[in-house]
């Protein structure tokens, strides 16, 4: 009689980590990295505003109104932290940790 071995199943990663940004930057460089980052979200956000504008006159796109406010008021508070390093003649660290984990619902794959 011969036993049959079944193979483990192995649990899939549901949570990955990406170093998108990290380093010393001098003020305009950091400037530029921060506002563009912030800047392609906003843009991502408007996009999404427009597609769903178009399938709907009437559809309601106040929680994609209040992330656009929230990143432009994020966006005026980088510009201002970058200002004072400025004035510091001083360099700033990024350290920009991009997370990314599986919804509920496509972790039971």
């Amino acid at each position: 009689m011969q036993m049959e071995t079944k193979d483990l199943v192995k649990p899939e990663k549901i949570k990955q980590k990406v170093q998108l940004v990290k380093g010393e930057f001098s003020p305009s460089d950091a400037s530029y990295v921060i506002m563009s980052l912030i800047d392609e979200k906003i843009n991502f956000h408007k996009i999404q505003r427009l597609q769903k504008w178009e399938g709907n006159h009437h559809a309601s796109t106040n929680e994609l109104d209040d992330r656009i406010t929230e990143l432009e008021k994020e966006k005026e508070i980088a510009r201002e932290f970058i200002a004072k390093s400025r004035k510091l003649n001083s360099n700033l660290k990024i350290n920009g940790i991009l997370e990314i984990t599986m919804s509920d619902n496509q972790s039971q794959i």
